[in-house]
């Protein structure tokens, strides 16, 4: 590595952490703005609010790296063209691709370290921070999927309820069905059923049993009758952001296990899944746009390049937002929502990147 490697390497690594210990102070301020008064009111320990804090430093900064790389890079790449330094490297005969080099390392430093942040340490971070807000500040109200849910809780043994409550354990029109080769074997209905946390036992209410025969079915009904069940609460109605806190292993497995129960909220999960993948490589994609933005003298300077930085930046962040709503919530296959923002920047990056050698 020349010395010049060394040089572009060492203001790129710098200048991005820098921009994230700037900005993280900031992020942190605010939200104590916002929550302190929650906080004081519900008396939580300092050690929790302490803990909640160092998980929200890993959260804010894994959601937000590549931006805080992408104008890092503008900040001295732009010093840089101010100060003739780049005028001086290209004149001396490297190419503009040979100048390039240098960022492309340190952006495949700073994507290695997110991805393994990723895919093992900011999961934890992630469980740390929700359940911090959901515990002291929202009232342990978790988002979960209540209404119509459906399961298949072992093979060829589905669950339906038409209404969960998760604070009284309560779930109303309750219906278990077995079935083997495709035939009935049994179906389980219940006006109610209650989970006993004590034992970990079911109550179901107005309780009817309808067994398959050959000839004839066998009816059993009580108006109340405790049972256990091979499910429990967090397999019937999961938290909405329990795949932000798996691993990559945990991640898949859960997504395995979700796809074979017929979950509603599959789309939801497998966006945190590419997120994972998607995310460092847009550093690589926002690294080549900022340097072909910055790496040349403009009348306004390097507050033109910032202006020009951040507007790209905040469109960046708006395409990724959308597309990944769309994803949760329409028909569009979470896989090209997530990737489309990468697809899109990538071609202006190389676009940007041929004027920039001109």
């Amino acid at each position: 590595m020349k010395i010049i490697d060394k040089y572009i390497l060492k203001r790129y690594l710098v200048t991005f952490l820098v921009m994230l210990f700037l900005f993280i102070p900031i992020g942190i301020v605010i939200d104590v703005s916002e929550k302190i008064n929650k906080i004081l009111q519900n008396k939580v320990p300092l050690v929790k609010v302490a803990l909640y804090y160092v998980d929200f430093t890993i959260y804010f900064a894994n959601l937000l790296f590549p931006i805080f790389l992408f104008l890092s890079v503008i900040w001295f790449t732009s010093k840089l063209a101010n100060n003739t330094e780049i005028i001086a490297i290209l004149s001396s005969g490297i190419s503009f691709q040979r100048f390039l080099r240098p960022y492309l390392i340190g952006a495949t430093i700073v994507s290695i370290f997110a991805l393994l942040m990723g895919f093992f340490i900011v999961p934890k971070a992630s469980q740390g921070f929700n359940d911090f807000r959901y515990t002291y500040l929202k009232g342990n109200n978790k988002t979960r999927e209540t209404t119509n849910v459906y399961r298949e809780i072992s093979p060829g043994e589905f669950i339906y309820v038409s209404n969960f409550n998760i604070n009284s354990k309560t779930a109303f029109d309750f219906s278990l069905k077995k079935f083997n080769d495709n035939k009935l074997d049994f179906a389980i209905n219940a006006s109610r059923i209650h989970f006993n946390a004590k034992d970990t036992t079911y109550t179901m209410y107005n309780y009817t049993k309808r067994k398959v025969g050959v000839v004839d079915d066998r009816l059993e009904t009580a108006a109340k009758k405790d049972t256990v069940f091979k499910f429990d609460l967090e397999d019937l109605t999961p938290v909405i952001y329990i795949a932000e806190t798996l691993t990559l292993g945990e991640l898949n497995d859960f997504i395995d296990k979700e796809r074979e129960r017929g979950s509603s909220n599959i789309n939801t999960y497998l966006v945190v899944l590419y997120k994972k993948y998607s995310l460092p490589v847009s550093a690589f994609i926002l690294t080549v746009i900022a340097v072909a933005v910055s790496s040349m003298k403009r009348r306004g300077g390097m507050g033109m390049n910032l202006a020009i930085g951040i507007g790209l930046a905040f469109t960046f962040i708006f395409f990724d937002k959308i597309f990944g709503t769309l994803a949760e919530k329409s028909s569009i296959p979470p896989f090209i929502a997530v990737w489309l923002p990468n697809f899109v920047f990538g071609i202006l990056a190389i676009y940007l990147l041929r004027n920039a050698k001109r």
